[in-house]
């Protein structure tokens, strides 16, 4: 089956066991695939170097990447130094490839679409590339799981689908938590994606505002 053909599917995905069965399926050949020429998926390495950017002392930074897949952004992030990084991802074969890259310290299933088996004020850095995407996983509550896991003064960085952040919710989602004052909106600027498909996404900066939190 074609990337194309994946990437179309995928974002058809009408629930989270679809959308699973698929990555499932697209595990041992989805680097190779996403990685090639044709497709140029720049967004792991574009946050991982927002990320980078964002921690004073990286290699001392404990990282969530949420949506791991295969690990590319934590592939990118540990070749800069970083040693604490834990994934989430929906697709047990893809978290078999993320674990073969030597990158994480911890790597689980998670359903991103329900809360997150993590205690709050965990993580210094947050990322998730590619999870907010059409046919997978919407705002609420990950948006907000994805703050209460991070650390006060901690960050979020996120790709969101240009063509579902306003039509998704994500965008009126990062204004209801700008509003409880839960975050600070760091940046959204629109990135290259899937830079072969001429895919944009918002990239979301996020700063979780350092008051106590409440679940």
């Amino acid at each position: 089956m074609s990337t194309q053909v994946y990437l179309a599917q995928a974002r058809a995905s009408l629930n989270s066991q679809d959308c699973m069965a698929l990555y499932d399926k697209w595990a041992a050949t989805y680097n190779d695939e996403v990685g090639d020429d044709a497709q140029d998926y720049v967004a792991p390495v574009l946050v991982a170097q927002v990320a980078l950017k964002s921690s004073n002392n990286p290699a001392r930074s404990v990282i969530l990447d949420a949506g791991c897949g295969t690990g590319l952004v934590g592939q990118a992030l540990a070749t800069s130094g970083v040693k604490a990084i834990d994934g989430l991802d929906l697709s047990n074969p893809m978290l078999t490839v993320a674990r073969k890259t030597g990158a994480y310290r911890d790597l689980a299933q998670a359903d991103l679409t329900r809360r997150i088996e993590k205690a709050d004020n965990t993580y210094d850095i947050v990322t998730c590339v590619g999870t907010f995407t059409a046919g997978h996983v919407g705002p609420d509550p990950a948006l907000r799981e994805l703050v209460r896991v991070t650390k006060r003064n901690g960050i979020v960085i996120a790709t969101i689908l240009e063509e579902i952040w306003v039509s998704g919710g994500f965008k009126s989602e990062v204004e209801k938590l700008k509003r409880e004052n839960l975050v600070t909106v760091v940046s959204d600027e629109l990135i290259d994606y899937v830079k072969g498909h001429g895919d944009k996404a918002v990239l979301v900066v996020l700063e979780k505002v350092d008051r106590a939190w409440t679940t």
